[in-house]
């Protein structure tokens, strides 16, 4: 089928980028391969990291497939938009469909995106990180890269207002060595191996990251390691668990 709606969403993308003069690094994009199913597994920090994460494939030409909470695909405008790019749904109270729609997509050789902690890290270091990316790719016999995304929090992330009219914010994309299932046996440890090194391509996002907080009001975006105010994974965790009461109280 022909791509009608994923190039100009891209190009739409870009010139946006372009005006607001991010300043968008990436690393690491020839690990992406050029054909054949592959997985990016990216950590998650912003409600824009699909975009930024997507970025990474364009030098090798490809259109990352992205695992998507139902909801978006479900909102009047982001809705089409999801589907038109063939995105992949997930509900998340019944997983197992998009799993194997994922996984024949794979199969098929697209590159399908993931992030492995399921939601946005509120203490912007890697969460425990859901075995359903490794073992999709082992199903499917197909690499997982590893994706460092730093940055996006400072335009749209949890808990904060949008800023999406900001100027100049460096991006950060760092894509990993391919990750072979072969070399594991069991998914458990890939997941271990997974997320050691998204740990480790997070933590050089941060260290080499060019900005620094302006003053003591603009922390937020750093974790506590770094001498920012964000929360803790115990304090996110409390955050998130109190959201998701409030939000059953009101079914």
């Amino acid at each position: 089928m022909p791509e009608l709606v994923y190039p100009p969403v891209i190009a739409a993308c870009k010139t946006m980028f372009r005006v607001l003069d991010l300043k968008i690094t990436i690393e690491g994009a020839h690990h992406v391969p050029r054909t054949g199913g592959a997985v990016m597994a990216a950590n998650h920090v912003s409600y824009l990291d699909f975009i930024f994460c997507g970025l990474g494939a364009q030098e090798s030409r490809r259109l990352v497939r992205f695992m998507a909470k139902e909801s978006v695909f479900t909102h009047k405008v982001s809705g089409p938009l999801m589907r038109g790019m063939r995105h992949i749904s997930v509900d998340r109270t019944a997983g197992t469909d998009s799993y194997n729609v994922a996984v024949d997509a794979l199969r098929r050789g697209e590159v399908v995106g993931v992030f492995p902690e399921a939601t946005i890290s509120r203490s912007f270091t890697v969460k425990s990180l859901k075995s359903g990316t490794v073992r999709m790719a082992k199903e499917a016999g197909v690499p997982v890269l590893p994706v460092a995304l730093w940055g996006g929090q400072r335009l749209w992330t949890k808990g904060r207002p949008r800023t999406l009219t900001r100027r100049h914010v460096p991006i950060t994309i760092l894509i990993g060595e391919p990750i072979d299932p072969a070399d594991y046996a069991y998914a458990g440890r890939m997941n271990a191996e997974l997320k050691s090194r998204l740990i480790a391509l997070v933590d050089r996002a941060q260290r080499e990251y060019p900005d620094q907080p302006a003053g003591p009001d603009d922390t937020w975006w750093q974790p506590v390691h770094l001498g920012g105010t964000a929360p803790t994974l115990e304090e996110a965790a409390a955050l998130e668990a109190a959201r998701l009461q409030r939000a059953a109280e009101k079914v």
